[in-house]
């Protein structure tokens, strides 16, 4: 396939692209402020908001993959401006995009949640709520077919996230990590090369045309899970083990802590991930993506 990819070089997109390459055509679209140095990869420099930039992008596609559309109109601008020259629009959006405290495990046809929050994360979810809505408006609209990705918990190589980079950091710094362990919170976790195939694999895809797939490990994760998974990891790969220094939620919440899944069940939410896993995909067991991510974090460290 010729895939034409906007962003595409941090974390997820750049291990999609990494995933990609070799087998299709790919076109990365971005500011160039990371650049890939990836053989056989075309690379076009602008910014996404500049409708002359995206008009320069030559040739035809079957697919756009996009990475970082984050306000309303980054969507319908793109569209516009390459109409007639794809076929399909796929979307890497959210677990987010739901309504928030059903209580309910949330599927694709689950709604989306309509009211604004505080703060970054709120306008966060605000952007990417409105851009499910421009993707399926856009589609029926100029006739292209469209897909939403929708990952929950992401992990993995080159997080940007303060997730397991946390732990990583008290684990070199100090041989020791926080636990939270009153926490009755659930989250659900998928490594960032898996997340990078279930997108690959919607592209092109019939059966994947005008749908949203949830992406997340099936499981519920909870903060002793996360503890022990991380144990394992570490045994697995042959270092020292850590320390665990007990704490409750209230002294999180006291302290400040920045601990970076939900804590309580009330502010847990289910994600169905069946709906992705009937497309043939695979998730790898959490040590085993921990211990990935882990030995990459060490590599680096080293490096600095």
């Amino acid at each position: 396939m010729k895939i034409l990819v906007i962003g595409g070089t941090y974390f997820l997109g750049k291990a999609f692209v990494e995933r990609a390459c070799g087998e299709h055509e790919l076109t990365l679209f971005n500011r160039g402020n990371r650049p890939l140095f990836i053989e056989g990869i075309r690379c076009c420099k602008g910014d996404r908001r500049d409708a002359t930039a995206l008009q320069q992008i030559e040739g035809d596609f079957d697919v756009i993959v996009d990475f970082c559309a984050y306000e309303k109109g980054d969507i319908r601008l793109v569209a516009e401006q390459l109409l007639g020259r794809f076929k399909q629009y796929v979307f890497v959006s959210t677990c987010d995009v739901y309504r928030k405290g059903t209580g309910a495990v949330l599927t694709e046809k689950s709604p989306l949640e309509e009211r604004v929050f505080p703060g970054p994360e709120g306008a966060y979810i605000a952007g990417k709520v409105a851009l499910e809505r421009e993707l399926s408006a856009c589609g029926t609209e100029y006739g292209f077919a469209y897909t939403s990705i929708r990952p929950s918990f992401i992990y993995g190589e080159d997080n940007y996230a303060p997730r397991e980079g946390i732990y990583f950091q008290w684990m070199e710094n100090a041989g020791q990590i926080l636990h939270p362990m009153d926490a009755t919170g659930e989250f659900q976790m998928v490594y960032v090369k898996d997340c990078a195939g279930v997108i690959l694999r919607v592209c092109g895809r019939p059966e994947a045309y005008n749908q949203a797939y949830n992406v997340c490990g099936t499981e519920g994760v909870t903060y002793e899970v996360w503890r022990n998974s991380l144990q394992e990891a570490v045994r697995r790969a042959g270092v020292p083990a850590f320390e665990s220094l007990p704490i409750t939620v209230a002294q999180v919440y006291e302290k400040q802590i920045p601990l970076p899944f939900p804590l309580r069940m009330e502010e847990s939410e289910r994600y169905d991930g069946s709906k992705a896993k009937a497309l043939g995909v695979s998730y790898i067991a959490l040590e085993d993506g921990i211990r990935n991510c882990y030995w990459y974090f060490k590599e680096n460290m080293q490096e600095r």
